[in-house]
């Protein structure tokens, strides 16, 4: 069987942020205990916007049959990504306006994870620009938010996913404390 058109999972991380981040682990766990580590793929996502989708690009022209994991500003890069390719996406406390959430990170930023310093500059907020997507098509989205988010304002999120399934959850943080509750239920999403 081509493994083209087996089903796999893409994890896009957020911002500062790496592969290391406790849900990627996780994921990456769980996915190994069940024999399909080979079809999960988390990337070190680049700071910069147009080197992470090309990150993500190259993985989806390997892996044609792909559901989207994004988490933050990985879930802003998975909504370009989805109305570009027409694939599922699993959105997890998702930076719905990230050119302009992000305005407050230019300069020096440390990534949490490897400690690399790296410059977020204008160019980067523009290139984020780049990717905003005018609609979306809600049928391709499963949202997942925690009401405490202290980062993002998961309202921005139900608005900007209008009509696509929504797990709500009150309380958490930006971190989405009860992701473990969910992986079970995000590989049998993803048809693993």
């Amino acid at each position: 069987m081509n493994s083209k058109v087996l089903p796999h999972i893409l994890y896009l991380h957020g911002f500062r942020s790496s592969p290391q981040s406790w849900k990627a682990r996780l994921l990456a766990n769980a996915m190994a205990g069940r024999g399909l580590e080979s079809r999960f793929h988390c990337p070190d996502l680049s700071h910069d916007p147009r080197q992470a989708i090309a990150q993500a690009e190259a993985i989806l022209a390997e892996h044609s049959s792909c559901t989207l994991i994004g988490s933050s500003l990985g879930g802003y890069y998975a909504t370009w990504l989805v109305e570009r390719h027409g694939l599922p996406a699993i959105l997890i406390n998702p930076a719905v306006v990230a050119p302009l959430s992000l305005e407050a990170y230019l300069g020096p930023q440390e990534n949490l994870y490897s400690g690399e310093i790296f410059e977020f500059t204008r160019d980067h907020i523009a290139a984020l620009q780049q990717l905003e997507v005018a609609a979306i098509t809600p049928e391709h989205y499963w949202l997942l938010v925690e009401a405490g988010d202290e980062v993002l304002d998961y309202r921005e999120a139900n608005r900007r996913y209008a009509g696509a399934r929504q797990t709500v959850l009150p309380g958490g943080d930006h971190s989405f404390t009860r992701f473990p509750e969910f992986v079970p239920q995000i590989i049998e999403f993803a048809g693993l």
